[in-house]
């Protein structure tokens, strides 16, 4: 190996170093509930500048003002905030489905967590937004019985163990 090429190895090292050992904050919304001003505002104060949509149903009507090409549009104009759409991290119909029949929110929680391993969505989420914050977006008004609050808990055990975790 080259000097070059071993600088540049070890400059990809440091700074993905550097990323995991950030102290970031990974914030979290869920939209029902909420009225469009008090959904706005609560991003605008989280200071974050990129939303990621990690809703599997995301273009439904009763997404109301955050279908995903209208929230695109209002992140931008009344935040300055960036929108991702992030199928990955988003559940699976199958899963859905079956917590919706049975309500065992353990089983639910085990196969999302499968899922997001198997998917293994850490390598393909770019770590530098974080940098800038992110807040992962669903429609449950809480976190506590949301997919959105287990993928900021997987994303903060494999990608960001300082991180810390607030939900808007």
């Amino acid at each position: 190996m080259t000097t070059s090429a071993r600088k540049k190895q070890e400059c990809h090292l440091i700074n993905f170093y550097c990323l995991c050992e950030a102290v970031v904050t990974i914030y979290t919304i869920g939209f029902t509930k909420k009225t469009a001003e008090e959904f706005f505002e609560a991003l605008r104060s989280s200071g974050a500048r990129h939303l990621f949509d990690i809703r599997l149903h995301n273009t439904s009507q009763l997404a109301g003002f955050t279908k995903r090409d209208d929230l695109r549009y209002f992140l931008k104009r009344i935040v300055n905030m960036e929108y991702h759409e992030v199928p990955i991290l988003a559940p699976e119909d199958s899963i859905l489905v079956g917590y919706r029949k049975t309500g065992d929110w353990e089983e639910y929680e085990k196969a999302y967590l499968e899922l997001i391993q198997q998917r293994r969505v850490e390598s393909h989420i770019n770590r530098k937004l974080f940098q800038k914050g992110v807040v992962l977006l669903c429609s449950e008004a809480e976190p506590d019985k949301c997919h959105r609050r287990l993928a900021t808990e997987y994303l903060k055990r494999t990608l960001f163990p300082r991180a810390t975790i607030q939900h808007l």
